[in-house]
């Protein structure tokens, strides 16, 4: 019988979604509720495991980790990609990486949702009427706006496609777009620099990477207007995290809307919690992909992998 963990199910839905009783009587299954944040904590946690199912990216497993996991067979990650595995070292110990089908509407609606909420200063009103005041913030329209999108993937064609729909004029810019992809979309091409200067909104769907890790920093956002707004729901290091604390205290932009972080949960007294209590922040828990249809292909997909994998025929293998 396969020893199956399911790791950071923070909202305990696993049996909710996962169809397990396929693997009935063939897996004992267990379920971390809770991150574990120490790497020994983990390692004793885990070491009783062949499979591990991971949730995105908010375990990381690590070369040291992997290796101190003697019964590991089987790793599974939600989604067709994970940097936060040490893929290199699954496959020198003969260990099976997989992954599972994705859905990605939901992180892009979220991201626009934070656009709005941050660009017309609502979560402030929102305040207001909870604590019985009334209007208090003058917010701004989108049309005629200019959204700047950086990395024109699935998620920047989508947000581009509502910025257009809104009215915006959509700009892009990546360290791989062409001007031929931004054709394709009906989106202008501009250089580096230009995304900057001219973005009211700038929102951000690059993947992390050696080159895109704090590329946003205070150079960047120097170039921007006072005026303009950051969202972020890719990953937290793209924006140097020290540099936008200090923009939006000084007021170099007016706001910004964040999903992810660069620690994962975020600390109960960090600075971007207290901060978001007097300034035009919004922040949300990595919500991005957190959905009712999102999960459901998730969690299948954790059981068609192990599935597979018992019929020795595995599945999505990633190496």
């Amino acid at each position: 019988m396969l020893k199956v963990a399911v790791l950071d199910d923070y909202q305990n839905v696993t049996k909710k979604f996962g169809n397990w009783g396929v693997l009935k009587e063939k897996i004992s299954l267990k379920i971390f509720n809770k991150y574990i944040e120490n790497e020994e904590s983990l390692i004793n946690d885990l070491s009783e495991f062949n499979v591990l199912c991971l949730m995105r990216e908010r375990t990381k497993l690590s070369s040291n980790i992997i290796e101190k996991l003697p019964n590991l067979k089987l790793v599974i990650t939600s989604g067709m990609w994970n940097p936060s595995v040490d893929s290199f070292k699954l496959k020198e110990k003969n260990i099976i990486f997989c992954g599972t089908d994705n859905r990605f509407h939901s992180t892009a609606e979220l991201s626009w949702l934070l656009t709005m909420l941050v660009w017309r200063g609502v979560k402030i009103e929102f305040e207001n009427v909870e604590k019985g005041k009334w209007q208090t913030e003058i917010g701004r329209s989108l049309f005629g706006k200019t959204l700047g999108v950086f990395g024109l993937g699935r998620q920047g064609k989508q947000v581009s496609r509502f910025g257009k729909a809104f009215g915006m004029n959509v700009i892009a810019w990546s360290h791989n777009l062409t001007k031929e992809l931004c054709h394709e979309e009906d989106v202008e091409y501009v250089l580096e620099d230009e995304l900057f200067k001219r973005s009211d909104i700038l929102t951000v769907h690059t993947k992390l990477s050696e080159r895109t890790e704090g590329f946003i920093n205070e150079n960047k956002i120097s170039l921007m207007k006072n005026s303009s707004i950051i969202i972020n729901t890719s990953r937290g290091p793209i924006i140097n995290e020290r540099d936008l604390l200090l923009s939006l205290e000084n007021k170099k932009i007016s706001g910004a809307g964040l999903d992810v972080f660069d620690i994962e949960p975020l600390p109960k007294n960090h600075k971007l919690r207290k901060m978001a209590k007097r300034l035009n922040l919004v922040l949300t828990p990595h919500i991005g992909y957190v959905s009712e249809e999102t999960y459901e292909k998730f969690h299948k997909g954790y059981v068609k992998a192990i599935v597979g994998f018992l019929n020795k025929k595995p599945i999505n293998v990633l190496i």
